[in-house]
C-alpha cells in the first residue's frame, strides 16, 4: 500500500498552524491544578514522562551542562526546564504565543529564567529572529512535521548549529501502529484519504492543519540533503491507554495490549512506534 505524501500541506499558511496551537497548547491538559502553579507544572511533567519515558533518554538532559541548546518548538516548556535544570544555556523558540507565555511562567516558577531566552518565531524563518550563536545542540521534538515546509525548517536549523554540533529531532513514523489505527478507526480503510486523516487525528485536539509522516529512509535522506550526518534513528512509543480513561487521568491499558508481556510490547514499539527519534551531526 502506498501512503499519500500530503504534498498539499505546502500551501497551508503558517498562521493556521499558529492558531491551532494557540487554541490548545500541547500537553496543557496534563494536570487539573491551576495553570501556572508549581503543582500544575510538576504534574504536567510527571504525566508527560510517564507516557513518553523515552524522552529523557533521547534528550540526554545531563549531557548539555554549560552548552548552548536551541529548542525549536518548546511548547509549554517541559523539556526546556529540564535542559536548564541540568545547566544548559537554553534558547527556546515557539510559534504559539500562548505556549510561550506558559513556558516563561514556568521558568519563573522554578527560578530558571536567567538560563533561558525565549523567542516567538516561525521555524521556517529562525535566522530572522535568532542570533547565529553556533549552538551545540538543536533539539526539536515533534515540531517540523507540523510546519508546511519542513525543508525550510531544516535549512534554518543548519544555519544556527555550530561546527560539530548535534541535531536531535523527533518526527512521526509513517509505518506505525498509530497510522494503522487512524486508518482503521477513522478512515474505514480509505487509504487514499490517509494524509488528511493523519493530520486530523495526529494530536489530542483534532483538526491539526499539517502533519507529515516519515519512514526511516525518508528522514535520513531529508537530513542528508540539508548537510547532516545521521548517527542514530530509533523508533519509540505506542500509546497503550484507553483514551476515555486517560482523559480522566486514569491509566487503563486497552484490551489488545493488556495481555502482552512487557518485553513483547517494547519489541513492538521498536518497530511500529509513532516517534522516529533521530540524532544527527554536522560533519
Amino acid at each position: 500500500m502506498t501512503i499519500p505524501r500530503g504534498d498539499s500541506f505546502e500551501s497551508i499558511p503558517v498562521e493556521k498552524v499558529r492558531e491551532y496551537w494557540d487554541a490548545r497548547p500541547c500537553n496543557i491538559r496534563h494536570s487539573t491544578a491551576p495553570v501556572g502553579s508549581r503543582e500544575y507544572f510538576d504534574q504536567v511533567e510527571a504525566r508527560k514522562y510517564k507516557v513518553e519515558p523515552h524522552i529523557p533518554v533521547f534528550a540526554e538532559f545531563g549531557r548539555w551542562t554549560n552548552r548552548k541548546v536551541l529548542e525549536v518548538g518548546c511548547g509549554i516548556g517541559t523539556d526546556t526546564i529540564n535542559f536548564a535544570r541540568n545547566g544548559a544555556r537554553v534558547t527556546a523558540v515557539d510559534l504559539s504565543e500562548k505556549s510561550l507565555a506558559i513556558a516563561k511562567q514556568r521558568a519563573e516558577v522554578f527560578q530558571l529564567q536567567d538560563r533561558i531566552r525565549f523567542f516567538h518565531a516561525d521555524v521556517e524563518r529562525l535566522a530572522d529572529y535568532l542570533p547565529p550563536d553556533g549552538y551545540d545542540l538543536v533539539y526539536s521534538f515533534g515540531v517540523i512535521h507540523h510546519t508546511p515546509r519542513p525543508d525550510r525548517a531544516l535549512d534554518e536549523m543548519r544555519k544556527l548549529i555550530g561546527p560539530g554540533g548535534t541535531l536531535k529531532l523527533m518526527v512521526y513514523h509513517r509505518w506505525s501502529w498509530k497510522v494503522l489505527w487512524i486508518l482503521l478507526t477513522y478512515g474505514r480503510g480509505q487509504f487514499w484519504r490517509l494524509a488528511r486523516l493523519i493530520a486530523d487525528y495526529s494530536e489530542a485536539q483534532t483538526g491539526c492543519p499539517v502533519t507529515y509522516v516519515y519512514s526511516r529512509g525518508e528522514i535520513s535522506r531529508l537530513l542528508e540533503k540539508h548537510g547532516f550526518e545521521v548517527a542514530d534513528i530509533r523508533v519509540e512509543h505506542i500509546f497503550p491507554y484507553r483514551i476515555e480513561d486517560y482523559v480522566q487521568y486514569r491509566y487503563r491499558i486497552v484490551w489488545y495490549f493488556r495481555w502482552l508481556p512487557g518485553p513483547v510490547f517494547h519489541w513492538l514499539e521498536r518497530r511500529l512506534g509513532w516517534h522516529l527519534c533521530v540524532t544527527a551531526r554536522v560533519p
